[in-house]
């Protein structure tokens, strides 16, 4: 091999090593926001959402982040199981985007109900972290 090729290929195993430590510490950021959710771990979330995290519930209304960590710590929501049923993530540099689906026991204001969502998720990576910077929830039709 050519150091030229040789150099390239090196780059490029560095670059899939990369993109598959990424995809794992985002695979572990979903996991955790997962449990965090269910055990209302403001902490936790806090964390997991950038500080300029925008959701977008299933009727198109936004909520920050700090939308998202009062609705908790007042108890006007809570999501007693999610199970993922699926999910993939692409990355590309320092942005990724995660798309899946979840079937969820949800309580809003005391009222427990169980739904399907499909998401998408966008983190970007700063300070060597990923964030979750946005979110959009829909329910898939039946």
């Amino acid at each position: 091999m050519l150091p030229l090729e040789n150099a390239m290929s090196n780059a490029m195993e560095d670059a899939m090593t990369n993109t598959k430590t990424d995809e794992q510490q985002i695979l572990a950021l979903h996991e955790a926001g997962d449990h965090a959710l269910m055990t209302a771990d403001l902490a936790a979330l806090a964390q997991i959402f950038a500080d300029d995290y925008v959701q977008y519930n299933e009727s198109g209304q936004p909520f920050t982040k700090q939308d998202v960590l009062n609705n908790f710590k007042t108890g006007a929501i809570r999501y007693p199981s999610i199970i993922s049923t699926a999910r993939e993530i692409r990355v590309f540099g320092d942005t990724a985007v995660v798309h899946g689906s979840e079937s969820d026991e949800v309580e809003i204001s005391g009222k427990r109900s169980a739904v399907r969502y499909v998401y998408l998720d966008v983190l970007r990576k700063r300070e060597g972290e990923w964030k979750l910077v946005a979110s959009q929830l829909a329910r898939p039709l039946d």
